[in-house]
């Protein structure tokens, strides 16, 4: 647990853009847990709150519709469910995993027809994970998709299935090292991090780490050892 926090407090809270992340894992109460947060730096990527949909979607929507300046990467769900599995990402690949998860592919299949993003010069990694439940115990995978070093039109592709780990931590990856131009992106292995408490104090836990000029909308989502959401929460920070 000391690792953990260790990394929470070297990577999230006094690091000013570790940008959009996700952790999967599970909570110290018999139960796992999905959180994702975004970041923003451009009046386009914080114009965008958190919206809680039917069937344990959450989505990103703009606050100001009129300030939009391009949809395409910031407006997206980035969690969906089907029966006993859990999607978690940083954009729309999570429909990608949902759709061809549910025609019988898997995790890794379904990533390897998408690409990093295409916002030169940055080249945003994509960052995906999911819970799959359908075989009693659950399994956890986490995915990037960043620039190869050689070439940015070439995209490298890491899929990671870690044990599960202990009550009250989970694995995390975020699109970012932290602040540049261009900015960095993620490297080295998933991180472990804490996942202790309700999901109320976990959204608290994490959005008030992150940086206060850079965080926008945090959410935690719970699932029960038996695979149903129980809880899915969200703090923004514009409302309206």
């Amino acid at each position: 647990m000391l690792d953990a926090q260790a990394t929470f407090e070297n990577h999230i809270r006094n690091n000013p853009y570790p940008g959009r992340g996700l952790v999967v894992g599970r909570d110290d109460r018999n139960g796992f847990v999905f959180i994702y947060w975004i970041m923003g730096r451009s009046q386009n990527s914080r114009n965008r709150r958190f919206a809680i949909l039917p069937g344990g979607t959450l989505r990103t929507e703009p606050v100001d519709p009129a300030l939009v300046e391009d949809p395409r990467l910031i407006i997206y769900e980035a969690m969906l469910e089907l029966p006993h599995v859990h999607l978690v990402s940083n954009g729309d690949q999570t429909t990608t995993l949902q759709r061809m998860i549910d025609g019988g592919a898997t995790f890794e299949a379904a990533l390897a027809t998408r690409e990093r993003e295409p916002d030169a010069p940055n080249y945003t990694p994509r960052i995906s994970g999911m819970l799959d439940f359908r075989q009693g115990d659950p399994l956890l995978a986490l995915n990037i998709l960043k620039a190869a070093p050689h070439g940015p039109e070439h995209t490298n592709r890491f899929t990671y299935r870690p044990a599960l780990p202990p009550a009250g931590l989970g694995y995390g990856i975020t699109t970012y090292m932290g602040d540049g131009n261009p900015l960095p992106s993620f490297s080295g292995e998933p991180l472990l991090l804490p996942c202790t408490g309700s999901p109320e104090e976990l959204l608290s836990s994490y959005f008030d780490a992150l940086n206060a000029d850079n965080r926008i909308s945090v959410a935690v989502k719970r699932m029960a050892i038996t695979g149903q959401t129980t809880d899915l929460v969200v703090r923004n920070r514009y409302e309206s």
